[in-house]
């Protein structure tokens, strides 16, 4: 490859063996031609060998020698230097005429100035401005803009070697590149465009997304990319995107990287029953800080239960008329919720047997506004599940039903359109109203309905924090369950991608302003249109801004929150900061960058509507995460990756290890008690591929246990102790195997290796075969306040 040699102006080709001069940068005075500068600056900039660029001046390497604008005796030994380059060039070539005419130049001004003249350190290497020896500071002809150079093989291989006519001070460093392809000084930063970031000479690449399985929410969607101003592949891509974004669950598609708007498993786990059993659980721990939830019955294996105790209350309290709603396990948009006064009135022919349900109480008193009942769409994004990170939208949508509300009566449980917010339903109401307006019609924004309560004097900051801490306790219960379907589909150490999804959570507003959760969607419908039937039976779809202004800045910040290269972007912009730490003048272009230090090119785009709620108030809410311990006990113990229930020998593993046998607990009782236990809950699940102890089940045991070891302590409490025991435990085992594993020895005896107990007598194993289920907190109290 050929390299060049800039002599101030002087330009010449020679052979790979001219690199062996180590002549560094080497300037010269003399004319240059302007059209043969952008020349000869273009070139240079594609070559690496740091030659040609001494005539800038404060730009060259630590240990190259320059001589003065003027020339001097050093100008000609150079010249001279390179008579020997000039003669291996192409004979008759123009180049070798043009650079022979320049030399012969050079080399008459050097002899002529030589007695006036003298060889001055170059600029760059010492640090300081170059100056002449009258003190004149001498003006360079503009150069042309810099180029950026690519590095060549030999600027890491070829080490520069002393110049033979020339002294130099010490060997010359390795050659490095500035950001703008320059060769670094060494006692300074460049100047030209220091303050530029590394990423504004290339164009930024932008975030890339599959929504070829987005379904309804398409339009949404492509509105908010293009706002983002990022790369949508509607129909997918054969090359990996960095997030897809899913219609209905997290297995639309089989993915291996990027992100994912889906969690394996939320589409289970916010179904009717499962939602109901979660929350059960923490109310069994926690009663009054799960309070929230309606009381729940499951249908049909809890249907004596809820007879029975629906009677109990009756009876102590013959002036309670309840009102209970049955919803269906799998049901959306309002499809099979009806009302009844009494459990005689279930539907029972065929139906809960092939389709469950969950029996609820109704509430009779919600707040009202214009004499209608609503509810609230509130959008939850869970951006991670381990941390656990959870933000909240701004903003949601009110449903209002289509007829004034009236306390439930026999005469009126039938009346749809009375009790059912539900959007699905009440768009059939010949009273439905469509509205452009966030203040009027049957849909309306969150927003407006609280600024109608603040006009009134309630203390709306009272009513979000209520509703935030509804919304952190609800995902709370549902992050073990997510914990176990997480790590079977995305097992620890096998590619997957990472997730996050947004939840819809209806709310329910109660007279007193209390709160109360009706249920969690895990597929919210982000349509922004609405059906307007324009004749019987033909249907049209029609914009609806209201939708429009709440979804669309859900996904689109949802978006920007998941940013792929938004993280990277800071990390480079930090390293590029990191050299200018020291200096207060600021560029232009500093000024136009944003504050995550990337170019702000999120600057047309209003704030961001998702607020963060955990981990900022973690300290408030961390106490009730115990059942989120106790799955990760549960996974410890699975054994097999991809698993989801517990096999015998895990849960022997898991008490042996843990220390919770003892004499009163041998090992055949705990066999006994994992039968009994797991038998019950595979028959009141559906799924019964895998045989095992679900985590429901593993936790119901573990109850059992806390209560035996720790005794006249509240529920939560014994939980607790016996969960601190556990950790205990295992992270002595984890010390011990990590000494043994150091030292290589055999001899190691792993600790959970134990001897097997004797049996233990008959009563000792019918105390055992027979615990208390978990039906303690469906007792119901003597009156119809608990209820309430």
């Amino acid at each position: 490859m050929a390299t060049a040699a800039s002599v101030t102006g002087l330009v010449t080709w020679t052979h790979p063996p001219m690199r062996s001069l180590g002549l560094g940068r080497l300037s010269l005075s003399g004319p240059r031609p302007q059209a043969v500068t952008a020349l000869v600056n273009r070139s240079l900039s594609d070559h690496g060998n740091g030659l040609g660029l001494g005539a800038r001046g404060g730009s060259g390497s630590g240990d190259s020698l320059v001589a003065g604008r003027g020339g001097g005796a050093a100008a000609a030994a150079v010249a001279l230097a390179l008579a020997p380059a000039l003669s291996a060039m192409l004979p008759g070539s123009a180049e070798r005429q043009q650079a022979a005419g320049w030399e012969a130049q050079e080399v008459a001004a050097a002899a002529a100035e030589a007695t006036e003249e003298q060889v001055c350190v170059d600029a760059g290497a010492a640090g300081e401005p170059e100056r002449t020896t009258g003190g004149e500071q001498l003006k360079d002809p503009a150069p042309a803009p810099a180029q950026p150079r690519a590095a060549e093989e030999g600027d890491a291989r070829d080490p520069p070697r002393p110049s033979p006519s020339l002294p130099q001070s010490k060997p010359a460093p390795a050659r490095g590149l500035c950001p703008h392809g320059k060769p670094r000084s060494k006692g300074r930063s460049c100047k030209r465009g220091s303050s530029r970031r590394p990423d504004e000479s290339r164009p930024r690449r932008p975030v890339t997304v599959d929504s070829s399985k987005a379904r309804t929410s398409l339009d949404a969607l492509k509105i908010s990319i293009r706002q983002l101003k990022w790369k949508e592949f509607p129909f997918g891509r054969r090359l990996p995107c960095d997030i897809y974004w899913h219609g209905v669950s997290f297995h639309d598609s089989d993915i291996f990287s990027g992100q994912v708007n889906k969690f394996p498993g939320m589409t289970e786990m916010v179904r009717k029953i499962t939602l109901s059993r979660a929350v059960r659980i923490m109310q069994e721990l926690f009663p009054d800080e799960y309070n929230f939830y309606p009381r729940s019955w499951i249908l049909p294996d809890e249907f004596q239960l809820f007879v029975a105790q629906v009677r109990m209350v009756k009876d102590g309290d013959p002036s309670w008329k309840p009102t209970f709603i049955v919803k269906p396990d799998g049901g959306c948009q309002g499809d099979g919720i009806y009302l009844i006064k009494d459990p005689s009135d279930i539907r029972l022919a065929g139906t809960l047997q092939s389709r469950p349900a969950v029996v609820q109480e109704y509430i009779c008193k919600p707040l009202l506004i214009d004499k209608l009942k609503f509810d609230i769409r509130l959008y939850v994004l869970l951006k991670s599940l381990d941390p656990l990170e959870i933000y909240i939208a701004k903003d949601g949508l009110s449903r209002f039903c289509t007829e004034p509300y009236q306390e439930p009566t026999p005469k009126n449980l039938h009346h749809i359109f009375m009790h059912l917010t539900n959007y699905s339903l009440n768009i059939h109401s010949g009273n439905f109203v469509h509205s452009d307006s966030a203040n009027t019609g049957s849909k309306r924004t969150f927003s407006s309905i609280l600024c109608r309560l603040s006009s009134k004097g309630v203390d709306i900051k009272k009513v979000w924090s209520d509703i935030i801490s509804l919304v952190i306790k609800t995902v709370i219960a549902l992050t073990p369950e997510l914990k176990v379907f997480y790590q079977s589909d995305i097992p620890a150490g096998k590619p997957g991608p990472t997730c996050f999804q947004i939840l819809g959570f209806d709310i329910l507003l109660m007279k007193n302003l209390k709160p109360v959760l009706l249920e969690v969607n895990a597929n919210p419908s982000m349509r922004i249109e609405h059906e307007q039937e324009l004749s019987p039976g033909v249907f049209e779809n029609v914009p609806s801004l209201v939708d429009e202004e709440v979804k669309v800045a859900v996904i689109r910040d949802t978006l920007r929150l998941m940013d792929p290269l938004k993280k990277k972007r800071e990390n480079q912009s930090q390293q590029f900061e990191k050299p200018l730490a020291g200096k207060a003048d600021t560029s232009d272009s500093d000024m136009a960058t944003a504050p995550d230090g990337s170019t702000n090119s999120e600057a047309h785009l209003p704030s961001i509507c998702l607020k963060q709620v955990f981990p900022k108030y973690a300290k408030h809410f961390n106490y009730l995460r115990l059942v989120d311990r106790l799955a990760n006990l549960f996974i410890r113990f699975l054994g097999i990756k991809g698993t989801m229930k517990l096999g015998p020998t895990g849960f022997r593993t898991f008490i042996r290890n843990c220390k919770l046998s003892s004499s009163s607990l041998s090992m055949a009782a705990v066999d006994i008690l994992y039968i009994d236990i797991t038998r019950r809950w595979n028959s009141m699940t559906l799924d019964q591929r895998d045989s095992g102890m679900c985590l429901q089940a593993f936790i119901e045991a573990f109850f059992y246990l806390a209560q035996r070891k720790f005794k006249m302590m509240p529920l939560h409490e014994q939980v607790a102790s016996l969960i601190d025991l556990c950790e205990y435990h295992l992270s002595l085992l984890d010390e011990k195997r990590l000494v043994c594993g150091r030292s290589g020895t055999s001899g190691c005896q792993p600790p959970c290796s134990g001897t097997p107990q004797e049996a233990t007598p008959l009563a000792q194993l019918s105390e055992v075969t027979s615990p208390p289920h978990l039906n303690s907190a469906n007792k119901l109290p003597q009156s119809k306040h608990f209820l309430s």
